[in-house]
């Protein structure tokens, strides 16, 4: 059939029911929601198994460890499709490129490729099929008609930095943002249907606005987004120290409903390294940014992404990353060990001459001292009190996150998911709290307890 279920329309006429799989980071997450929202809204079906009529699966290929999980899912779809020829898969996401030509070799399964926020390449032929009728160009409300109560809006779409690691911008584009007024409309209905707390995504957030005629940033943005009623938080991610403005950092401090977190990728702590990444700093303006934004918010939550054996990296270069890690003491440490990504600068002019056993002792050096610096972070949360947001509930009970954006389980009584609590914290771990439940508050509480 190739990528154009159109022609043979026939043979998924009784498409009822759909699945999506999600691979990656919360852009991800995000795109599938609003798949799934359009899906919804054309009369299909969600289903929690792949077992459905059409299942999609929303890849990531930022690391290997993503693609294989994309891969191994198209294999398992490989034999269901054996087993069911009228199921449709569609595959979209950072695996999808400008040209599919290989991939459509790779997995004949597949019927249709969609690049990132490429919406309409499954949504038009989907109509097609379930309502006899062309979009036209008119997508269907892609605001999740019942969204989690902490949601994600991306805000801005691809990246301009082209760091010599990243596959990005080569699926992604450059970057693109929404006009305020779009987000804000967005925001509103979202509160509108229950959400309390929102998380502005961008690939590079504090970009946003750049390229908009107007003069307009992320600061003016988070300006407008705090007006909205009954929208309890804001955060946002993920940051750039290039663009992480003062003008932003103000607006962090001065606004009550943007939480104290902050999202700022190192990656390496080594100049040469740094250099050799395109990251366009270096060591020591990062720790001036990080200075920076600790005296204008003394009472903030910085955590940060780091890269293990970028090409070329020594023992002695990765040290001086676990250095930074010890005068910075991060609340989180997101820590991944580097893959060739082809078509990236890297893959095509350093290539991957870390070898994989000297990869996994940095790693676990690297958890080791940031296993010691969560604990001694955490402990200074036992006995205080903490306003807690309910989202989740787990075999653990309920949970959910502090302003500074920790984990919480929360004892008490008539909990449910979306109340606003005041716990007080009762035990700390490395990675998480426990807290019991002392008030239930309302919306006019927000911001008005210090966290430590």
């Amino acid at each position: 059939m190739g990528s154009n279920p159109i022609l043979s329309a026939t043979k998924y006429k009784n498409m009822k029911t759909y699945h999506v799989s999600t691979v990656g980071c919360q852009m991800n997450v995000s795109d599938s929601e609003r798949l799934s929202s359009g899906l919804d809204n054309l009369g299909m079906e969600h289903n929690e198994s792949i077992e459905s009529d059409l299942v999609v699966i929303n890849t990531c290929v930022v690391r290997q460890t993503a693609e294989d999980t994309a891969t191994g899912l198209l294999g398992r779809l490989k034999k269901e499709k054996e087993k069911n020829p009228t199921m449709m898969i569609c595959v979209m996401g950072c695996m999808v490129g400008p040209k599919t030509n290989e991939l459509e070799r790779r997995f004949p399964q597949v019927d249709i490729w969609a690049a990132p926020q490429k919406f309409e390449k499954i949504l038009e032929p989907v109509s097609k099929i379930v309502n006899d009728e062309s979009l036209d160009g008119c997508l269907p409300e892609l605001i999740p008609i019942q969204p989690k109560i902490a949601s994600f809006v991306p805000i801005i779409h691809g990246c301009n930095k082209f760091c010599s690691f990243c596959i990005i911008p080569y699926r992604r584009g450059r970057e693109i943002s929404k006009p305020i007024s779009e987000i804000v409309f967005e925001v509103e209905k979202l509160v509108r249907r229950g959400v309390k707390e929102v998380t502005l995504l961008g690939q590079n957030v504090d970009s946003y606005g750049h390229d908009l005629p107007q003069k307009t940033d992320l600061g003016d943005l988070l300006y407008e987004i705090n007006k909205i009623e009954n929208l309890l938080r804001l955060r946002f991610l993920t940051s750039h120290p290039n663009d992480m403005s003062t003008k932003i950092i103000s607006s962090i401090r001065d606004l009550s409903k943007v939480c104290e977190t902050i999202n700022l990728p190192f990656q390496a702590g080594d100049n040469e390294v740094l250099q050799n990444m395109r990251r366009g700093y270096s060591r020591e303006e990062y720790l001036q940014k990080v200075n920076e934004i600790r005296e204008l918010i003394p009472n903030v939550s910085i955590t940060t992404d780091l890269i293990i054996g970028f090409p070329g990296e020594t023992d002695a270069q990765f040290d001086q990353s676990i250095d930074l890690v010890k005068k910075i003491k991060f609340d989180k440490v997101h820590a991944s060990i580097y893959s060739d990504r082809p078509g990236t600068i890297a893959s095509r002019k350093m290539g991957d001459d870390v070898t994989r056993e000297q990869k996994k002792t940095r790693m676990a050096k690297l958890v080791e001292v940031q296993k010691k610096i969560c604990t001694e972070l955490n402990l200074k949360f036992q006995d205080t009190t903490q306003q807690i947001l309910i989202e989740n509930v787990t075999d653990q009970g309920f949970s959910g996150r502090s302003r500074l954006d920790k984990l919480v389980y929360v004892n008490g009584d008539n909990i449910s998911i979306g109340d606003f609590v005041e716990v007080k914290i009762v035990e700390t771990r490395t990675w998480t709290l426990t807290g019991e439940v002392k008030n239930f508050l309302n919306n006019e509480s927000q911001g008005q307890l210090v966290e430590y």
